[in-house]
């Protein structure tokens, strides 16, 4: 019985996917405040031209630098897990393999494109770095990648999570990186929030707009602002997972992948391991492709498909995604990753086509599927890589109601370690599930009545 399977390291993809060049209907220009197209020159004050290059390119395949792949060596490939003892434990016919992006050092896919971002700042000349992390992911893995290439990093963390997730803060540090609770006094977007709302949780909205300012505000030019998911560069990077994927599905012997899932909060490790795979659907594969939310930040299932800010204070362009409304602030559950208003342009542009469909989950019957992942599997994993198990759960037990024998792929972007106290919670029966009702919605994108609205243009092939 084999249980995981290894590529050799001479066989690390050596280019990154860019869906951008096969989606079938073009993705939409970001715009600025007038509503006209943002040109490259006017994201340079944020991000590093090598960069930017990438979020505009239209290129199929984009080198991997040997500089990075020198550090992506250290855990990469990740391996790939078949799910023998849950498959055993649901009775399913189907097979169940998860890609296990918690090994590497921050415990997350996140260092995929951090490693990337911090070696193309240092390229470009750039001495730190600013940014938001929600659950602390993203802010350890820029700590890690920032100390491992020698950049100054500054993270502005979600309050809730800074206040349940402590010890993230200390792996920051540990790092080297500098962790503040968001909003804070240290910026004016943080103040604003503060006056108006003292009591606030935070949001990576608010945070994002901290990071940005703290960005663009430094006089000497060499700052400059990284993001870990929802841009077009980043979630480049992280594709890198499905390709291994795929080639380990053939060492299993499968010839096919019938479901592919994976948790979406911004869209990165979504991303990550289904683009290669939604590649395919767009030439001609049957392949059902599920991006999974929380119930209380329903970003694809409830919110539409419009032109908004990345920020509440309104410091980004307007990108066009499906959107809760740039100051929807999300109730304070466990899966601080996952509690963004906002979703990747390339995802909602896939979501729009029909070539993906997203499923949103109540948080107390994911942590019961990490449970049952944890009781048959072994692995304590994020309580966002939760919702994609919860949804795994759902598909696994389908098939063995039709008695189809269908092969089911996710990925298992984070391990739960630090995330014990959700976990704590849990288990004292002190979580309680938040479902968005349609009024509030309403009542957050009702600012943005007046903003450009994208097209809603599609094939009608899905």
């Amino acid at each position: 019985m084999q249980t995981k399977v290894f590529l050799n390291e001479k066989d690390i993809p050596k280019k990154w996917y860019n869906i951008a060049a096969d989606l079938p209907t073009p993705l939409q220009p970001p715009l600025g405040p007038d509503g006209n197209p943002v040109s490259p020159d006017m994201l340079a004050p944020v991000f590093p031209m090598n960069l930017i290059e990438q979020e505009v390119s239209q290129k199929r395949w984009i080198d991997i630098p040997q500089g990075v792949l020198e550090i992506l060596y250290r855990w990469r490939p990740s391996p790939l897990h078949r799910a023998h003892f849950l498959e055993k434990a649901l009775g399913t016919p189907a097979r169940i393999y998860y890609k296990n992006e918690s090994v590497s050092p921050a415990g997350s896919h996140k260092p995929n494109t951090a490693v990337a971002q911090a070696w193309y700042n240092k390229e470009f000349g750039i001495k730190k770095l600013t940014t938001e992390t929600g659950a602390g992911q993203w802010g350890s893995a820029l700590a890690f990648a920032c100390g491992l290439i020698g950049l100054e990093c500054k993270v502005f963390m979600v309050r809730i999570s800074f206040e349940q997730k402590p010890m993230r803060k200390v792996m920051m540090q540990t790092w080297g990186a500098t962790c503040i609770p968001s909003p804070s006094p240290e910026t004016k977007a943080g103040r604003d929030v503060l006056a108006a709302h003292p009591d606030t949780p935070g949001s990576l909205g608010i945070a994002i707009s901290e990071a940005v300012e703290a960005a663009v505000t430094d006089t000497t030019g060499e700052t400059r602002y990284s993001l870990g998911s929802v841009l077009n560069h980043v979630l480049l990077h992280q594709t890198i997972i499905g390709q291994e994927a795929k080639q380990q599905l053939k060492m299993f012997g499968e010839k096919k992948v019938d479901i592919v899932i994976g948790c979406a909060g911004g869209g990165s490790n979504f991303a990550g391991i289904s683009f290669p795979f939604v590649s395919d659907k767009i030439n001609g594969k049957n392949i059902e492709v599920i991006p999974v939310e929380p119930t209380s930040c329903p970003t694809l299932t409830k919110g539409p498909f419009i032109y908004d800010h990345g920020d509440i204070a309104k410091m980004t362009p307007l990108l066009p995604m499906h959107s809760l409304g740039h100051s929807f602030v999300p109730a304070p559950i466990h899966s601080g990753g996952l509690r963004y208003h906002g979703m990747a342009p390339l995802v909602s542009q896939c979501v729009v086509e029909g070539l993906m469909t997203p499923m949103a989950i109540p948080q107390t019957e994911c942590f019961r599927a990490a449970l049952i992942f944890a009781k048959t599997e072994g692995l304590i994993i994020a309580p966002e890589t939760s919702h994609a198990v919860a949804a795994v759960i759902r598909k696994a037990k389908e098939a063995k109601e039709e008695g189809k024998e269908k092969v089911i792929l996710f990925n298992l972007s984070g391990h739960g370690l630090m995330d014990l106290y959700g976990y704590d919670l849990f288990l004292q029966n002190k979580l309680v599930d938040h479902e968005l009702h349609q009024d509030d919605v309403n009542e957050a994108l009702a600012e943005l009545k007046d903003l450009p609205k994208p097209s809603l243009s599609k094939t009608g092939k899905w």
